[in-house]
């Protein structure tokens, strides 16, 4: 699938990984609605590419406001074309706090609200979007990818709700692609390391070291941009689907 003229919907789309995927589809042709909690950033999109951004200031929980979005989306440009899911938390805490208390299992549930089911409530709208596309020569209607994280496989010690809720992305993609063939929309997952994200820019160097040095190669912090060309390459070549991909330098989170 060509990205040049295509309709994209970002979530998290306002910053991070999503931006810097939203700048990417922008350059390559796209229309991109882009779905984010940043007002002050997506604005600013907007105002920077008012003919190719659409922003919608969206929590992507709450079904009828994503429902809302996407068909505006559709009302603005005819169509969807693609979606990547970036919006997320990061959610960290031991099952035991050091006084041996319990976690609030409000934390342990918001993170699976936002990284999992948040997930899920944007594609399953985007996919009812794409289903009225008329097939490209590859019977291709749409593409969906989906963001996990390398902690889906190897989380760390007090990542138990993160890793869960990223676990459950990995865990729906081959459905998802199975549910989806007859229609012709592929759906892919990226299972990310550590990139240099705004939050990553944020730490101090003594934490940081660290986790640079579990980095095999090359030894550094992914660039926000190497997570988009990976997007768009999915987008380009229609033989991927159903499957995930870990962008992360070859990293083995250690338990601690």
């Amino acid at each position: 699938m060509d990205v040049d003229n295509k309709v994209a919907v970002v979530s998290g789309g306002a910053s991070g990984l999503g931006l810097a995927t939203s700048l990417r589809l922008i350059e390559q042709g796209a229309k991109v609605a882009v779905l984010d909690l940043n007002s002050e950033s997506g604005e600013a999109l907007q105002k920077e590419y008012p003919q190719q951004v659409a922003f919608y200031r969206a929590d992507v929980t709450q079904d009828e406001t994503i429902e809302g979005a996407l068909s505006d989306v559709v009302t603005r440009w005819g169509k969807i074309d693609i979606c990547v899911n970036c919006a997320g938390i990061v959610s960290a805490g031991k099952v035991l706090n050091r006084e041996g208390k319990a976690q609030p299992l409000s934390r342990f549930s918001q993170a699976i609200q936002v990284n999992l089911i948040g997930v899920f409530n944007v594609l399953r709208v985007a996919a009812e979007k794409m289903a009225l596309n008329s097939p490209d020569t590859d019977g291709q209607r749409g593409v969906i990818i989906n963001t996990a994280s390398v902690a889906a496989f190897d989380g760390q010690t007090g990542q138990a709700a993160y890793s869960a809720s990223k676990a459950g992305i990995v865990g729906m993609t081959l459905p998802l692609a199975r549910d989806l063939a007859d229609i012709g929309i592929r759906v892919m997952t990226i299972a990310p390391g550590l990139f240099d994200t705004p939050m990553m820019k944020s730490l101090p160097q003594e934490v940081r070291e660290p986790l640079i040095n579990m980095v095999q190669s090359p030894s550094r912090f992914g660039e926000p941009n190497e997570f988009a060309s990976l997007c768009c390459h999915i987008i380009e070549n229609n033989y991927l689907n159903g499957e995930v991909i870990r962008l992360d330098a070859a990293i083995r989170m250690e338990p601690r």
